[in-house]
């Protein structure tokens, strides 16, 4: 009785065995697994608003259609930042970056106009001053040299290096501090009843921006007659 009963429950085995083996009927449907479940990246305060700040930026220098970021630099400017360590790029050069990859135009007037006034400094007869002031002496007169509270009268005519003419004035007189930086310095250099060629770089002009016909970022060039010094008005 006990081999019959042993010899049944050892087929019973058998038979659960097979069927946990034997391959599934045609027609069955496999049973997907189930995915794992990402873990959250975002484990604190901290994380989150760190995600947070990364997408306001990205969301807003995508609006202003910078598409393609290096990431990477993104990220080590923030850990440099952060980190009290010396940057790349000071926010003068900064700023500089930005504003020429959004504006073609600009950068192409900035190249353009250093090329210029890298050639041009070699020039026989052509003086560069620190500022980056570039000047040549057409007649040097013997009168006094004015002060930058001084009222000057000049005759002028202003290009842009490509020759395009965008001013032209006689007998105007006006405060020397009261124009542009490369004009200030310049002529104080000029005694009066000289005569400069002046070649003037962006920043001692009008900068990055437009001025009238002056595209920003443009080096200027004046003939510049100094006939008079009235001294302070």
């Amino acid at each position: 009785m006990k081999k019959i009963l042993v010899a049944g429950l050892l087929v019973l085995a058998a038979g659960a065995q097979a069927q946990k083996t034997s391959p599934a009927k045609p027609g069955a449907k496999p049973v997907a697994a189930k995915p794992a479940q990402a873990a959250n990246p975002l484990k604190n305060s901290v994380d989150s608003v760190s995600y947070a700040i990364g997408t306001m930026v990205a969301n807003f220098y995508k609006q202003q259609g910078i598409s393609n970021l290096n990431s990477a630099m993104v990220a080590k400017a923030v850990s440099d930042i952060y980190g009290n360590k010396k940057v790349l790029l000071n926010e003068a050069q900064a700023n500089m970056a930005l504003m020429r990859y959004m504006n073609p135009a600009l950068s192409k007037n900035i190249e353009d106009g250093e090329k210029f006034l890298a050639a041009n400094k070699k020039k026989a007869g052509v003086k560069t001053t620190p500022s980056g002031l570039q000047y040549e002496v057409i007649t040097e007169g013997k009168g006094p040299r004015p002060a930058a509270t001084d009222t000057v009268t000049v005759n002028y005519a202003g290009t842009l290096i490509n020759g395009t003419q965008f001013d032209k004035n006689d007998g105007i007189s006006f405060p020397l501090n009261g124009v542009i930086p490369g004009w200030t310095e310049a002529l104080q250099l000029m005694p009066a009843g000289s005569k400069y060629k002046l070649y003037i770089p962006y920043q001692l002009a009008y900068g990055l921006n437009d001025q009238g016909p002056i595209p920003g970022g443009s080096v200027l060039v004046f003939e510049v007659d100094l006939v008079a010094v009235k001294g302070k008005q």
